[in-house]
């Protein structure tokens, strides 16, 4: 479920704020707030959720990523594992525990800095290197 929140936030930051990104300086530069995180799950559940029937099926996932080639592919991977569907509820709970685990200093804030320490610690955690 923790990669199933992941993929949902990092896939509606990528869909949902290209072009502010680019003004801001990309997302991962900017602080977000649980409930921020909350939203952003939200509006990729409801992009990736083509029939509009509140399950998003792996079928919708991928063709929704197809666009982003083998890194959508792996994108959907993630974000099903082996289930052939995610609720709201779902994707709502994984967004909100992956922005629990990175709130390192527990203020209801995200910033550049703690993503970028989340991250290097979940690389060294699988063996890579974090740098």
């Amino acid at each position: 479920m923790r990669t199933l929140l992941v993929t949902i936030a990092l896939g509606a930051a990528v869909v949902s704020t290209q072009a502010p990104a680019q003004e801001r300086g990309g997302w991962m530069q900017q602080d977000m707030t649980r409930a921020e995180a909350q939203q952003m799950a939200d509006a990729m559940f409801q992009r990736l959720d083509a029939n509009h029937d509140g399950v998003v099926t792996r079928d919708e996932a991928q063709q929704a990523a197809s666009k982003f080639g083998e890194r959508g592919e792996r994108m959907v991977d993630r974000l099903f594992g082996d289930a052939q569907s995610v609720t709201l509820q779902q994707a709502e709970a994984q967004a909100l525990a992956r922005f629990d685990r990175d709130d390192l200093n527990h203020d209801g804030t995200v910033t550049a800095a703690e993503r970028q320490q989340a991250r290097a610690a979940m690389k060294a955690e699988r063996g890579q290197n974090p740098g």
